[in-house]
C-alpha cells in the first residue's frame, strides 16, 4: 500500500534518451566518421528530411549501416518558398522524436554534410535542445570536400574564406565576390547563369572551378568556363584569387 509519497512499487518512469545530431558527410560512405558509423549502426531509432517526398539522400549516404528492424522517423519536408510549410514540418518531426525521446530512447538524426553547416539537423536542435541532452557529431562538409577534389586549397596563413549561397541577389553576390579572396559558392543549382555572369564580369573565370555531386561516382570538376549550362541542387563554385600563398 502506498504512503504520501507515492507507490514504492510504481515502476519508475525511464531516464530521457539522447538525440545525436550526426553528419554523414557529402555523398560517398566512407567518408563518415567512425564515430557517426557506430551510432547509426547501434541506433534503434533513426531520423531524416526528405524533401517533397523524394528520397532521402542523407539516409542513401547511411543506408549499410542502418539495421533492418531500425524504427524510421521521416520528415517529410515541402518544397515550397513559403517558409511556413517547412516549419510545420519541422515541428512534426520534433514532436515525434520528443516522443521517442521521452520513452528512453536515444534518436540518431542524419544529416548531410554537417549538421551545423547549412544542415537541416539545426532546425530541430532549435525545437528540442532546451528539453533534452543533444550531442553533434560533425561531418565533412562540402566545402572541404570539393576543395579536396578540385585540388584546390581554400585557405592560408591569414586568408579569408568567405562562404556565399548562390541564391543570393546579383548585385550583393558581385559585392561579396569583389571583396574576397578565396569564395566556396554553395547551393549553385538553377543559380548558375546569374552566377556565371557575375564571375566573368568581375573577370575572374580563369581563377574559378566547378564541382557537381563531390566523392560520388557521377562527380564532375570543371573550370567554370567548361560547366554545363544547367546545374543540379548539389554543385558548388569554388574561387580563389592572386598567387598561391601556400607556395
Amino acid at each position: 500500500m502506498g504512503d504520501a509519497f507515492g507507490d514504492a512499487n510504481a515502476p519508475l518512469p525511464p531516464s530521457r534518451g539522447v538525440l545525436y545530431g550526426v553528419g554523414v558527410g557529402p555523398g560517398a560512405p566512407d567518408l563518415i566518421t567512425l564515430r557517426a558509423a557506430r551510432l547509426i549502426e547501434q541506433a534503434q531509432v533513426v531520423a531524416y528530411p526528405t524533401l517533397a517526398g523524394a528520397a532521402s539522400f542523407a539516409r542513401a549516404i547511411a543506408a549499410d549501416l542502418i539495421a533492418p528492424q531500425t524504427q524510421e522517423i521521416i520528415m517529410d519536408v515541402p518544397m515550397s518558398v513559403e517558409r511556413a510549410p517547412a516549419q510545420a514540418a519541422y515541428d512534426e518531426g520534433a514532436t515525434r522524436i520528443a516522443a521517442v525521446l521521452d520513452q528512453g530512447q536515444d534518436v540518431v538524426c542524419l544529416c548531410e554534410g554537417d549538421p551545423f553547416f547549412y544542415g537541416s539537423f539545426m532546425y530541430l536542435f532549435a525545437r528540442l535542445s532546451d528539453r533534452y541532452r543533444v550531442e553533434v557529431v560533425p561531418g565533412v562538409t562540402s566545402v572541404t570536400a570539393c576543395a579536396a577534389r578540385a585540388g584546390r586549397p581554400l585557405a592560408a596563413r591569414n586568408e579569408r574564406l568567405t562562404v556565399l549561397p548562390g541564391p543570393l541577389p546579383e548585385d550583393e553576390l558581385r559585392a561579396r565576390i569583389a571583396g574576397a579572396e578565396s569564395v566556396a559558392i554553395m547551393k549553385v543549382g538553377r543559380h548558375l547563369p546569374k552566377i556565371r555572369a557575375v564571375i566573368e564580369a568581375l573577370g575572374l573565370t580563369a581563377q574559378t572551378v566547378y564541382i557537381e555531386r563531390a566523392t560520388l561516382p557521377e562527380e564532375v570538376v570543371l573550370p567554370l568556363a567548361e560547366a554545363p549550362e544547367a546545374a543540379p541542387y548539389f554543385s558548388m563554385i569554388l574561387l580563389t584569387k592572386g598567387a598561391d600563398p601556400w607556395l
